[in-house]
């Protein structure tokens, strides 16, 4: 994977139109964000970019209007927001059509370290289909490209691949360039001992992550409901937990796998069982411990027991470079946190190199406040996995080279 890529410190940006590709898709409730980590993220790359002198014009998607202008997808609210972060006003161009009169009309009329945001790039059908006619509109207003939405770096659209391909120079901003050193360099060339830690409810979304992993680390701890398909596949009973029966086999192809590499797999000893699965998530629960090989058939595992939570943790002691993606257990549920919680401790705890890979154990990690204490926790969540599937992302591949 080529990871060496331009950056907005390799680019001459002053007096240029730099048309910078942001990840602004927030919750919204009522026209209000309630979750503002995503601007925050983008601002050292805006502020380099206004540092330098550029005209800085900003786009994004927010949520799936699929392909039409939706008031309440709007990113009216963002550049409101923006404009208070940066300090400075943020122009919003209001076209439904995303590049439309307004948006060239603000583009013509900048000076230098001024800022303006484009409406949601989704507004546009093609937007998704990666389409021409939108990527060339979006070229039209700037001399260079910088994409820094990891979020979206695993899908190939018009806003973060086809405008890359249409001008000069297109670089990627700080937030992409600090994904693609974490986690491309702890899967490519991790400081070792390196262990991996993969959980989440189904093994079938984590079969290449797996069988990628198991080449690259020297340790493979799998834990959440997954666990239960391999626990199965060795045999034991596993009562009604989770299980993917299509994939029995595949976790005793990635047992004998590990065994041949000589790498440890790592998987439950003791299980935290539940009678039925909790209604709503945060309700009481009973909870009964088992050992992975006596479980009841009439029991369900929604956890790491206790002494799994001691085995993985320390696993994590003498780790160069951990990299977790996956929480342990049913984590919603504060009586099934126990074992990501002791993940998270774990990992907060080691002088290691943390990377945690965005979607639930972002939330997890964030939610238990152990978000300070990581080394780095990935943007993207469906765009961290591909990267640990060792697949080339298009939006990282765009961007020119050194």
């Amino acid at each position: 994977m080529g990871l060496n890529k331009k950056s907005v410190d390799d680019i001459q940006a002053a007096g240029k139109r730099v048309l910078c590709r942001c990840d602004f898709n927030v919750p919204l409730k009522e026209g209000k964000i309630t979750d503002e980590n995503r601007l925050v993220a983008a601002l050292p790359t805006i502020k380099k970019l206004i540092a330098d002198g550029a005209k800085v014009i900003l786009c994004s998607h927010l949520g799936k209007p699929k392909g039409e202008p939706k008031p309440e997808l709007s990113l009216a609210p963002v550049a409101k927001r923006l404009s208070e972060l940066l300090g400075q006003e943020v122009k919003f161009a209001a076209d439904p059509e995303v590049v439309g009169a307004n948006a060239k009309a603000a583009v013509e009329a900048m000076k230098d370290g001024e800022v303006i945001l484009l409406e949601n790039t989704r507004y546009r059908a093609e937007e998704t289909k990666n389409g021409e006619a939108f990527s060339k509109e979006l070229a039209s207003l700037c001399d260079i490209f910088v994409n820094d939405a990891f979020g979206t770096a695993h899908r190939a659209h018009c806003s973060n691949v086809g405008v890359a391909k249409l001008v000069d120079t297109a670089a990627v901003g700080y937030l992409m360039q600090k994904e693609i050193d974490f986690l491309g360099n702890a899967v490519e060339n991790p400081v070792r001992p390196f262990v991996a830690i993969l959980g989440g409810a189904k093994v079938a979304d984590k079969l290449n992550v797996i069988d990628n992993l198991l080449e690259k680390c020297d340790t493979l701890i799998i834990g959440g409901g997954m666990a239960y398909t391999f626990l199965k596949a060795q045999g034991n009973e596993i009562g009604t937990s989770l299980v993917d029966e299509s994939k029995i086999d595949y976790c005793k192809e990635m047992i004998a796998k590990a065994e041949k590499l000589g790498k440890k797999l790592l998987l439950p000893v003791d299980a935290v069982t539940i009678k039925e699965f909790p209604n709503p998530i945060d309700a009481e629960v009973e909870t009964a411990v088992y050992a992975s090989d006596e479980m009841p058939a009439d029991r369900q595992g929604c956890d790491i027991g206790p002494k799994t939570q001691e085995i993985f943790a320390d696993a994590v002691k003498s780790a160069k470079t951990v990299v977790w993606n996956g929480p342990m257990g049913v984590f919603e549920n504060p009586t099934l946190a126990a074992g990501t919680i002791a993940v998270a401790k774990a990992l907060a705890d080691t002088d290691a190199t943390t990377i945690i890979g965005g979607g639930d154990s972002a939330a997890a990690v964030n939610q238990l406040g152990f978000g300070d204490k990581m080394s780095h926790i990935s943007t993207g969540g469906g765009a961290s996995l591909e990267f640990l599937e060792g697949k080339e992302l298009p939006g990282v591949a765009a961007a020119n080279d050194k």
